[in-house]
Formats: structure tokens, sequence, C-alpha cells
């Protein structure tokens, strides 16, 4: 599962060590995850599931993730959100149109893959969209309100003694 951490310029000088082991128990967890409960890691690996790329950003209006998964047929892919989780699953199937015994090497992987993301409290998970073009999966959930930036104007105050001055002038 990955967890979206929002970028702060002000932080802690052990912040890039907490980021390091952040990094590393991903990995681990990666590597050591299994798509069911009762298969190992071998044969999770056997099976010809395999992890795809993702990246993900955000604008003042969105949260997007591209997913990279070409050769992924669009009914192969479902998108699946709840309690502030999102879950990508896909499924790339082998070219049923030719023979494996044909091949001298088959290097690209072939099986299902699932990714889970924990969202921040920040978008509004009514709202994503999702598009599929080219071997890329884009999904994107708009920002709540509250949550998205805004400007706000600063108004020049009188100073004190002139605001009397103005409320007499204005009076008589």
């Amino acid at each position: 599962m990955t967890t979206l951490a929002r970028f702060v310029p002000f932080r802690s000088p052990l912040h890039d060590v907490a980021v390091l082991q952040n990094r590393l128990n991903s990995v681990f967890q990666e590597f050591t995850r299994n798509d069911t409960p009762e298969m190992s890691l071998s044969e999770s690996l056997a099976s010809g599931s395999f992890i795809p790329a993702v990246d993900i950003f955000e604008d003042d209006q969105h949260l997007v993730l591209h997913v990279e998964a070409p050769g992924v047929k669009q009914e192969d892919l479902n998108i699946h959100i709840e309690n502030q989780t999102l879950t990508v699953k896909g499924q790339r199937n082998f070219e049923s149109n030719r023979k494996e015994e044909n091949y001298h090497r088959i290097e690209r992987r072939y099986g299902s893959f699932t990714r889970t993301f924990t969202l921040p409290p920040t978008v509004d998970t009514d709202a994503i969209t999702a598009q599929y073009d080219a071997g890329v999966l884009t999904v994107s959930i708009a920002k709540k309100a509250e949550a998205k930036p805004r400007q706000i104007k600063v108004e020049l105050s009188a100073p004190k003694a002139e605001a009397k001055q103005v409320e007499a002038s204005t009076a008589a």
C-alpha cells in the first residue's frame, strides 16, 4: 500500500532520513507482498503477476495517477475506491494467437496486477475520472473545495487617527 504525503518546504533535519526509511520499507513491502495470502512470493512471481510503474502528481484542482499498463485491454482494468483507499487492478494476457513453444525468449510480464494507494483526506472520492490512452491509465481525483488554493486580498487599513477624522467629516 502506498501512502501519499504532502510536500512541506520547512521540514525537520531528519526528514531525509525518514524518507529513505519509508522508501526502503516500501521496497521491502513490494518484494514480500503476496497477491493472495495463500501464495508464496515465488508462486506469486511464477503466476505471472507484475507491478506496473505509477507516477503521482497534483495540481491546484486534482490529484492524478498515471499507471503504466501497456498491452492491457480497457475491459481488463478495474478501479475501486473505498474508505480513502484507491485500488487499481488489471490483467495482461499472453497473445493467444501464437504458441508459446515458438518463442525464443519471453521477457514481457503477463498476468494480473493490483496497486493500492491511501488517498489524502483533501480529495473528493466522489469526483473521480479515469482514461486509458496509449497504454497509460490516468486516474484523476478532484480536490475538495476547502483544499484548493485560493487568493486572499489584503486590504489597506487607515490609521486610527485618520479614521476618526473621516468619521467626523462625514458626520458634519
